[in-house]
């Protein structure tokens, strides 16, 4: 049984969370939970929130117990950008592309 949470336009790179998500591939929700609570990086907390629903999700949605889950799947995708601009020297300017990304955990029971 699998079960997923998204968490949608997070406003930092998919590029600084990728190496903490392939981190917790494959681990159990409990270690998961620690890996993300003692990182100083903002993409820890925000997976750990993700974790975090996804266990919910499985225990109000699906009746699962939270101590034989696994971590299946931990991506960070790109999402859109907000395009913005820096004034520069006389009169032009130059683009800026902040970007968003979307943080997807699916949890699996083994079955």
């Amino acid at each position: 049984m699998e079960v997923t949470a998204i968490t949608r336009n997070v406003r930092l790179s998919a590029q600084k969370g990728r190496p903490l998500s392939r981190k917790v591939q494959g681990m159990t929700v409990s270690e998961a939970l620690k890996v993300t609570q003692f990182s100083p990086r903002k993409a820890a907390a925000v997976l750990g929130q993700t974790i975090q629903s996804a266990l919910a999700n499985a225990k109000n949605n699906v009746n699962l117990d939270a101590d034989g889950l696994r971590i299946q799947l931990a991506v960070f995708d790109e999402g859109p950008r907000l395009r913005r601009f820096w004034p520069r020297a006389r009169g032009s300017a130059s683009p800026i592309a902040r970007r968003l990304c979307h943080v997807k955990v699916v949890l699996t029971d083994g079955r």
